[in-house]
């Protein structure tokens, strides 16, 4: 252990280099200062070499910079080279530095010494050192000149001699180097040094292995191609050529031709078979190459012939197969009009909105079944890469052109009807790209004429392409995008329209779907009619085609297993059963509201309901309550309310001060917003403090603002319909929506009272049969009298 001898000499910094006591080494010394070159010449001096574990560039070194265990060190033999000096040394002892002292270069210790624990007799030493030379030849003989390295180890009879002479082939980690000096037993500092060498040998037979797979595979590959090689040049020479080959190179060659390509892409098609020609069938760039071209050949080039366009038969095809949509049939008929006078018309792109299940898609359908075109179906919607609208390009291992020119080239003509579908569900731009960005130049009649994917690398004209977007939302869809496309709304079905959709079109579907006829099931005018209302809850007809499905999978089981008599018709009372409850449950109008409720109207995603807006006050100090989830902009309209409220009819809310005032909207769990509750919440808080009730057959809507108008608001078609089917007879609506009006079903409108109103005096004078003149206020100068007159 400790000799307890404390000394001081002088150290010399080292790194990634085995220190072991009894060893005669080298290791090397960047450019040593005069003072450190008078103690390594000096005999008597101590000289301590001392690994560090940081800071291997030696500048400003300190005193964490070293490890504390190190060696005594005689100089043997010094080289000087351009950056330091090179020494020969025998290393005497290990040494534990206690104290470091650095200055100008010079760094001096204070030290004790530590010998060896020598825990190997002399013949284990022997067996070890047998074995380190065992696992030493192991390595060498899968090396060409290993020889060399068994003589020199062979000569070795000192196990820190050895260890220190294999560390410089091993690859270890400075700290492990630095473990070994530090290890006291000779024992376990053998031990540890053997699983280095161990763990060494192990990864130069793994690599030994992996090399050799590869190299027998790479030998295999260029026996092959040498073979083919002479293989080629024997059926040359007896005139029996590869015909596959030469008649696939041909087939190239004369589908360029018969491609009708533009001459610039024409010219790039022939240059890529060149390149294909001179490559080898082994050859990495063969595949690509090929792939490549077969997409050049396969691409419709050529002008499709325009060919005559049949508005009436348009018209015929868009009736049969869509009921309703009126507005968005005219549309299309107005654009195959153009189409038909210009026949280079490019063309606006159509962008049809509405809630889902309304016939969007399959209005694209019917258009191409109607321009006689192929028709095509892209679905975008969780796009977020736009490789997947532009392609990758051709350095990308399996890289591929996009969904546009792969459907184009599917499709076999360059001008087929498009439906973009989904395009509000595209996510937004990442690390992969924005898709919606590159629908741009898609999209835009000004640039798709020269189109370029990132594959094909060549432009491509989209402008004979007829696009159809859909979408349910606008709020979704970037600006740039919208503005480059003609947006179509597709409203909701009325209950009526669904009724003829669900008779017309979808029993017939369903009962083909099925294997039925319409001897086998009936299904009644009343049914249809009840599933409608009670088990369906949306603006389209896809719930309807699935509840009607499910009584024909009844109806398919009952007639296989002959429980029913031919025909089987649904009965009313047996609905229960086969659909279970319910699904849907619309609010009806009360029949008496009390003084605080009104009913208003609101818009959702599957159509037009009514809303109650309930309010109440009771003792307190003033404050507002608010409750139904409503949004920010509804509790705003709350708030202009009150104000308004309060500055038309001052008298009446003289003693706010000492109420409290609730307003709750019912459906607690479900989010309400919008502006369009302004005048409901204004006729509920005046019918709260007038006592005054409001007949429960009215339903009103509108936005208010502090100076008492009435501002227009949107969903008007949808909102009547759910005041019709709730039983309302009259509605108030802004008189600027009035217009709107021509949109909502004749059978509607006969049904309803529709009252148009400017200000809030009109919906009070129409609700609560009050007359309040129009008034406006003023501020007073200070000391003059009252507190406002009327103008």
């Amino acid at each position: 252990m400790s000799e307890n001898n404390k000394s001081r000499g002088v150290v010399f910094p080292v790194s990634n280099t085995v220190l072991l006591p009894g060893v005669t080494t080298k290791f090397f010394i960047k450019t040593p200062e005069d003072v450190q070159l008078q103690f390594l010449r000096n005999e008597n001096s101590t000289n301590i070499a001392l690994p560090l574990k940081q800071n291997f560039e030696q500048k400003g070194l300190r005193t964490e910079d070293f490890y504390r265990m190190g060696v005594v060190f005689t100089v043997k033999d010094t080289l000087k080279t351009e950056n330091g000096m090179m020494l020969t040394v025998h290393i005497t002892e290990r040494v534990e530095v206690k104290e470091l002292n650095i200055d100008s270069g010079l760094i001096l210790a204070g030290y004790e010494t530590f010998s060896d624990k020598m825990d190997l007799d002399h013949k284990s030493q022997e067996e070890m050192l047998d074995y380190l030379k065992k696992v030493i030849r192991e390595i060498s003989v899968k090396f060409q000149g290993g020889e060399q390295y068994i003589r020199i180890v062979e000569d070795f009879k000192n196990l820190n001699g050895l260890m220190v002479y294999l560390s410089q082939y091993i690859p270890i980690t400075n700290e492990e180097r630095y473990e070994l000096l530090e290890i006291e037993s000779l024992k376990e500092r053998s031990l540890r040094f053997m699983d280095h060498l161990l763990k060494q040998k192990e990864a130069i037979e793994l690599q030994l292995q992996i090399s050799e797979k590869f190299s027998e595979k790479a030998n295999k590959y260029y026996r092959e191609s040498v073979l083919r090689e002479q293989l080629k040049a024997i059926q040359e020479e007896l005139n029996e050529g590869n015909e596959d080959e030469n008649k696939k190179e041909k087939d190239y060659l004369t589908k360029i031709k018969e491609a009708q390509m533009p001459s610039d892409i024409e010219k790039t098609a022939l240059e890529e078979l060149d390149k294909l020609n001179a490559q080898g069938p082994n050859s990495a760039e063969y595949n690509v190459i090929r792939n490549y071209l077969e997409l050049l050949v396969q691409l419709p080039w050529k002008k499709a012939e325009q060919s005559s366009i049949d508005l009436d038969k348009a018209r015929q095809i868009l009736d049969e197969q869509h009921y309703g949509l009126n507005k968005v049939k005219d549309r299309i008929i107005q654009h195959l009009a153009v189409m038909k006078l210009k026949n280079d018309k490019k063309g606006s792109i159509l962008l049809l909105v509405g809630p889902p299940g309304t016939g969007k898609t399959s209005l694209g359908k019917s258009i191409a079944e109607a321009l006689d075109r192929q028709y095509i179906r892209l679905s975008l919607g969780g796009i977020r890469d736009e490789a997947e609208i532009r392609g990758h390009r051709r350095t990308y291992i399996g890289a591929m052109p996009g969904r546009i020119i792969q459907s184009i080239r599917k499709a076999g003509a360059n001008n087929p009807v498009m439906i973009l579908d989904e395009v509000d569900k595209l996510t937004a731009g990442g690390y992969s790209g924005d898709p919606a960005s590159a629908l741009l130049e898609v999209l835009d009649p000004e640039q798709n004429n020269s189109f370029t994917d990132h594959y094909l690398d060549l432009p491509y004209d989209l402008s004979d392409v007829f696009f159809i977007a859909t979408a349910n939302s606008l709020e979704s869809i970037p600006g740039p995008l919208l503005d480059r496309m003609e947006v179509i709304q597709v409203s909701s079905y009325t209950v009526v329209e669904k009724f003829h959709i669900g008779k017309n079109y979808l029993i017939p579907a369903v009962l083909e779907e099925h294997g039925l006829t319409k001897e086998q099931l009936v299904v009644e005018d009343e049914i249809l009619y009840k599933i409608i209302n009670d088990y369906t809850l949306e603006a389209g007809v896809r719930g309807l085609k699935k509840q009607l499905a499910a009584l024909a999978r009844v109806a398919s089981e009952r007639i296989v297993s002959n429980k029913a008599e031919l025909p089987y018709k649904i009965q009313l009372e047996e609905l229960e059963e086969l659909l279970g409850r319910q699904v849907s449950r619309h609010d009806k109008a009360q029949q008496d509201n009390p003084p605080g409720v009104v009913t208003g109207l609101a818009w959702t995603p599957v159509g037009g309901e009514i809303l109650f807006i309930e309010a109440t006050d009771m003792p307190g100090g003033g404050e507002v309550m608010l409750t139904g989830k409503l949004g920010d902009v509804m509790k705003e309209s709350a708030r202009i309310s009150l104000s308004l409220l309060k500055s038309r009819l001052p008298l009446n809310t003289v003693n706010f001060k000492e109420r409290d005032l609730h307003i709750h909207v019912p459906s607690g769990a479900v989010p309400k917003d919008g502006p369009s509750a302004g005048i409901a919440l204004f006729t509920a808080l005046a019918s709260l403090i007038t006592g005054l009730k409001v007949d429960s057959k009215i339903a009103m809507t509108g936005e208010i603002t502090l100076r008492g108008a009435v501002l227009p608001i949107g969903g008007l078609k949808e909102k009547l319909l759910g005041a019709q089917r709730a039983g309302i007879n009259k509605v108030l609506i802004p008189r600027d929506n009035l217009i709107d009006l021509k949109e909502v079903p004749e059978e509607v409108k006969n049904q309803l009272t529709v009252i148009p109103v400017e200000t809030i005096e009109d919906v009070l004078k129409e609700t609560l049969g009050i007359s309040l003149p129009r008034i406006e206020h003023m501020f007073l100068q200070k000391g003059t009298k009252g507190l406002f007159q009327e103008v």
